[in-house]
């Protein structure tokens, strides 16, 4: 199972989590988020990482072109799109995208069904609300186009391995303050997730 360690927002959390195994690392550029961070520094940071390490920046009610052009200047491998859009919508953005699908009740993961898609519960604020998605949810659905998030850490992340979701998605469940990553939840979080 794919990791994804989200609100990234200085080098040496970054750093720490790839040494420890992740698999991507998310950057919020949604100025109303504590783990908010300006493109110019997480430029700085993308910058210094390894290959072969996917770079998402995550987006709250923004333009197509402001977009794309975040996109590009910080060479993000993937665009988390957390508003509602419709596939049109996302098909206009340039760069590649994944919708955020928030939801409320058992029919709202089958949007996007065709897409892979990260599915989070919803809640008022966007992202690290720390709040858990109802799992039996998931029983019986294909789950492979999936990257689940919200309310996960290492104590009950190894609770999803039995759905197949293609990735986990983390953020506050890894955090010693907003913004900050615990070292040793991080590492925890990941062996749990990857363990067999």
């Amino acid at each position: 199972m794919r990791v994804k360690i989200c609100g990234i927002t200085n080098l040496q959390d970054a750093l720490q989590a790839i040494n420890v195994g992740a698999d991507a690392l998310g950057f919020v550029f949604y100025r109303e988020s504590p783990r908010y961070i300006a493109p110019s520094d997480a430029k700085k940071i993308i910058d210094k990482l390894p290959p072969f390490i996917g770079r998402v920046g995550l987006f709250v009610n923004e333009g197509v072109d402001t977009i794309d052009t975040i996109s590009k200047y910080c060479d993000l491998t993937l665009c988390q799109i957390h508003f509602d859009v419709d596939e049109e919508a996302l098909d206009m953005i340039r760069s590649k995208t994944i919708p955020v699908v928030r939801a409320r009740e058992a029919e709202d993961i089958l949007q996007y069904s065709d897409r892979y898609r990260l599915v989070d519960v919803y809640c008022e604020e966007y992202g690290g609300s720390g709040k858990r998605l109802n799992l039996d949810w998931f029983e019986g659905v294909d789950c492979s186009k999936i990257i689940l998030a919200g309310g996960l850490t290492p104590e009950n992340v190894e609770e999803v391995k039995k759905y197949n979701f293609y990735g986990v998605d983390v953020s506050s469940g890894v955090e010693k303050i907003k913004g900050r990553k615990d070292y040793t939840k991080v590492s925890k979080f990941i062996k749990n997730a990857k363990s067999l």
